[in-house]
């Protein structure tokens, strides 16, 4: 069983997204800040980090992701953004400033979440 770390600041975002994959097989961890993000990774070891860009400060997802980066860790990261949408945030994964694997606007449709979920997971493997 996949483990996925989900870290965002929006209960509503963190309840959605782990019922939806809990219902697929996966096991779930939380976090609502980047400090215990960084936390969860250590102590949950995922296989899929699912990251928003913005919680206590604009940056914070992206921040997290070059840390991680910078740090070693190769599992895929996914990160959910607004900021695309609401200020017309044009975002590249792979480049060095957004060292993720995928964006996913939101809201987010739980069949394109899970399928994208899927392809990340699968692609590791």
């Amino acid at each position: 069983m996949a483990k996925i770390l989900l870290v965002d600041d929006d209960p509503d975002v963190l309840e959605a997204g782990q019922l939806v994959l809990e219902m697929e097989g996966y096991e779930i961890a939380t976090a609502s800040t980047r400090a215990e993000g960084m936390a969860a990774v250590e102590e949950f070891k995922p296989d899929l980090l699912i990251l928003d860009v913005m919680m206590e400060e604009p940056d914070d997802g992206l921040v997290m992701a070059q840390d991680l980066r910078h740090r070693g860790h190769t599992f895929p990261i996914m990160m959910l953004t607004s900021a695309a949408t609401t200020a017309g945030f044009e975002f590249a994964p792979g480049e060095e400033a957004a060292p993720v694997d995928e964006f996913q606007p939101k809201p987010v449709d739980p069949t394109t979440f899970v399928a994208k979920v899927g392809k990340l997971l699968g692609a590791r493997q």
